[in-house]
């Protein structure tokens, strides 16, 4: 399969792990850019939890966490529940600054193909309907 340029990076996760971008192509992906001090990206992890959930598979999500330490990231992950997908220690901002993100939460939505098909702020109902799109 080939990996689309917009899966092309690697990183570490938060429990250390290496992950590599690759391995979300060939389906829908949502890429997460998340802080742990962000009351906005606190208010919709059940939402993507949920999401995790009900399409574990089908769809592929990735949290890009940033502009904290790696105990506040832990933190976050640990609270809300969402060890369950994979978080990138981004704290250099290396990601963020790939794809032009210049606050939190903001997503970035890529279709089966790896082009992307949203970027921005989305709110949980929002973000439900893009989800459906996605994987329609």
């Amino acid at each position: 399969m080939t990996v689309p340029k917009t899966l092309t990076f690697s990183g570490t996760t938060l429990d250390g792990a290496k992950f590599d971008a690759a391995s979300m192509a060939g389906k829908p992906a949502i890429l997460w850019f998340w802080a742990p001090w962000c009351a906005t990206c606190a208010s919709e992890a059940q939402s993507l939890s949920d999401i995790h959930d009900e399409y574990a598979g089908r769809l592929g999500i990735l949290g890009i966490a940033s502009l904290g330490s790696v105990p506040e990231m832990d933190d976050f992950v640990a609270d809300f529940e969402l060890a369950k997908m994979p978080h990138l220690n981004d704290k250099a901002g290396k990601l963020w600054k790939r794809f032009g993100i210049v606050q939190q939460s903001w997503y970035v939505m890529l279709d089966r193909t790896g082009k992307v098909a949203y970027k921005g702020y989305l709110d949980d109902l929002q973000l439900t309907e893009k989800v459906k799109e996605l994987t329609a």
